[in-house]
């Protein structure tokens, strides 16, 4: 584990993105409520939210950090669901990979309630986008 005893606390916020890619027919199901498993969205959203305070134990050596506040939202488009994560705390070290865990999880969580309709659902740009905070101050993705 990285030793960040000797960094300062700060206020660190990241927030990280996902797409989960499906057919059109699949899509209806989500946008209906009909899908299997029932609420897709609001049950991303919440596994999201979990998967987020449990970082440290799914990633190797990743500090446990006393988060502040977690927001996954989860959006329909034409093609299928974009997430986004939001991850903040007060600590020595970063919330990136808070929020892109975040990310990941919501979207196996929509492919897991609508894999018995499609199989072939991608998840695709599971990417952080921004974070604020630290010694290496704001970074945002240029696109």
């Amino acid at each position: 584990m990285v030793d960040v005893s000797a960094k300062h606390v700060t206020s660190r916020v990241a927030i990280a993105e996902g797409r989960v890619v499906m057919k059109p027919e699949t899509l209806a199901l989500v946008v209906s409520g009909d899908a299997k498993k029932g609420d897709v969205l609001g049950t991303a959203r919440i596994a999201g939210i979990m998967a987020a305070k449990r970082t440290s134990e799914l990633i190797p050596l990743c500090h446990p950090l006393p988060l502040t506040h977690v927001d996954v939202r989860a959006e329909l488009r034409d093609d299928g669901v974009h997430i986004e994560a939001e991850a903040a705390t007060s600590a020595q070290t970063g919330v990136e990979m808070e929020a892109l865990t975040a990310a990941a999880v919501a979207a196996l969580t929509v492919y897991d309630m609508c894999k018995a309709v499609e199989k072939g659902i991608r998840i695709t740009d599971v990417r952080l986008e921004e974070k604020t905070g630290g010694k290496s101050g704001a970074w945002k993705r240029r696109e």
